[in-house]
């Protein structure tokens, strides 16, 4: 089948994506998909989700712990306390993505997101969260959408309380990426039910 799961080395089906690279293999199987709680750890796949916007994910991938150095393990307090000689130290890191808008909208979203009651962060998010019974596994990766109904409400309410670099392809990314979906492919050794 056209884009449907693939057998990797080991022989187990898994997405067509997630097979490209040692690190891949480990992130489909261990963590893409897999429920993400807490209001730092949102925070963190957010604000990579943001960085990634515009290039491949294995880019950002390989670089998520320089990003966890330079933005304090994404504490969201830490990096809202972040002064402009911060801001500066961030877009000379050559461990992260030094793109200025993408640095800004980390910083300003801390900022927010520092003004919120612990745990708002997480029930925002998951209030979007959709029922499985409600969509049919995806058989080919032709069947994963980049946006969905969701996805598009959960980026306006993340921008109308002020977030940035946010939309609808971002906040799906993020809903995958958390667990808030299951796009594993149906035949895939990863999809939970």
């Amino acid at each position: 089948m056209m884009g449907g799961a693939v057998a990797g080395p080991d022989g187990r089906l898994r997405c067509p994506w997630g097979l490209s690279t040692d690190d891949y293999v480990a992130y489909h199987d261990d963590e893409w998909g897999r429920p993400v709680h807490g209001d730092d750890a949102l925070f963190e796949r957010l604000s990579l989700e943001a960085f990634q916007s515009g290039l491949s994910w294995i880019t950002i991938l390989r670089r998520r712990e320089g990003f966890r150095r330079a933005f304090a393990g994404f504490e969201i307090a830490a990096v809202a306390a972040f002064t402009d000689a911060d801001r500066e130290r961030l877009l000379a890191d050559p461990g992260i993505i030094r793109n200025r808008a993408k640095v800004e909208a980390t910083l300003a979203n801390a900022r927010v997101l520092a003004e919120w009651r612990d745990g708002e962060l997480d029930s925002l998010v998951w209030s979007y969260a959709t029922d499985p019974a409600d969509r049919p596994a995806p058989r080919t990766v032709a069947d994963v959408p980049a946006i969905t109904d969701e996805s598009t409400a959960l980026s306006k309410a993340l921008k109308k309380r002020g977030l940035r670099f946010i939309g609808p392809t971002t906040a799906y990314a993020l809903m995958q990426a958390c667990g808030l979906v299951d796009d594993h492919l149906a035949d895939c050794v990863a999809r939970r039910a």
